[in-house]
């Protein structure tokens, strides 16, 4: 079993800048190596958008177009903690961010994830993140 946790959000002025932890608790015999994270943010639809993801390890690392270019995501596995560097920030950036944490499979080895999960087992309750203008 995996727990998460946010923490880092806050208010901060258009331009500025947060980062975002997300730290786990495992049950033992479980190590956080061995999870793909990512960070989702609410929509003003309420829905669910991936802003990036890591691999397992400290594998490759994807963002979605409206992160790229501003955020980095990154992990201490030392620390059971995946980070999410927000520079440039914009209102439209304004919302709820979650993160989330999926086992890597038994089939892929020593492979690393390549994209994305479509769909994380663990989820954080969120840190919500204000930009004013």
């Amino acid at each position: 079993q995996v727990q998460v946790m946010e923490s880092g959000g806050g208010l901060v002025q258009a331009g500025g800048t947060l980062r975002l932890s997300c730290t786990a608790s495992l049950v033992s015999g479980l190590s956080f190596d061995d999870y793909a994270m990512a960070w989702f943010r609410q929509t003003p639809g309420n829905e669910r958008e991936e802003v990036s993801c890591v691999s397992w390890g400290d594998g490759p690392k994807r963002y979605a177009d409206s992160a790229k270019g501003r955020f980095t995501i990154s992990r201490d596995n030392a620390k059971n903690t995946v980070y999410l560097q927000m520079n440039e920030l914009k209102p439209d950036d304004r919302t709820m961010y979650c993160c989330a944490a999926d086992k890597k499979p038994d089939y892929a080895g020593s492979l690393p994830l390549l994209e994305c999960l479509a769909e994380y087992e663990y989820w954080g309750k969120g840190s919500q993140v204000t930009v004013s203008s």
